[in-house]
């Protein structure tokens, strides 16, 4: 009961920081290597999303600890492409937030999905976080740097999401319970973007 009384907090916070919650404000925040570094860190749906999918590939075991993320970030960097060359794709924030709860449900679940599933859902909406990124991105060296240190950032939180799976082998429930907080938190932030 407790932990359910801690998730409906954690839902209700999401609902009431809009701010805090979405991370794409527009180019003006894009300024280099460091701003890059920095924003996964900053907006609650980098945050939870890109750590759970570290734990989605480590739950999936074997080559799935490295192949999901990197499904992840290259589909990343191939939505950025196209969001740098004008094409945005519909409902960026909604299809965001829908992938916190894809990935939390992912995580909460008592078996992983298989590499092949894993790897195809968090491709699918890395294409997603990548395109608003994109979209912001400026076309110049600072945009390149930009970009490098997002990418960075994005692998660190990814790593972040392998080594909690591991140090926490023997509490599964706990990352299980992450997992229902981050689909919380994804319903919240998909209610707002309506």
């Amino acid at each position: 009961m407790k932990t359910l009384a801690r998730l409906g907090i954690l839902s209700a916070l999401a609902a009431l920081t809009p701010s805090l919650a979405f991370a794409h404000s527009g180019g003006a925040h894009v300024h280099g290597f460091f701003a890059g570094l920095e924003h996964p860190l900053l907006g609650m749906d980098h945050l939870l999303a890109m750590i759970a999918v570290g734990i989605i590939g480590a739950r999936a075991g074997g080559r799935s600890i490295v192949l999901v993320p990197l499904a992840f970030v290259s589909a990343m960097v191939a939505g950025a492409f196209l969001g740098m060359a004008g094409i945005g794709l519909p409902s960026l924030e909604t299809a965001i937030a829908l992938s916190l709860v894809v990935f939390g449900a992912m995580v909460g679940l008592a078996r992983p999905l298989p590499m092949a599933a894993a790897a195809a859902l968090t491709a699918l909406f890395g294409l997603f976080h990548g395109n608003a990124h994109g979209l912001e991105i400026p076309g110049n060296a600072s945009g390149i740097a930009y970009a490098a240190g997002f990418m960075l950032g994005t692998s660190m939180l990814h790593a972040f999401g392998v080594l909690s799976v591991l140090k926490l082998a023997r509490w599964p429930m706990t990352v299980r319970t992450a997992g229902l907080a981050t689909s919380l938190v994804g319903m919240a932030m998909a209610a707002q973007a309506f």
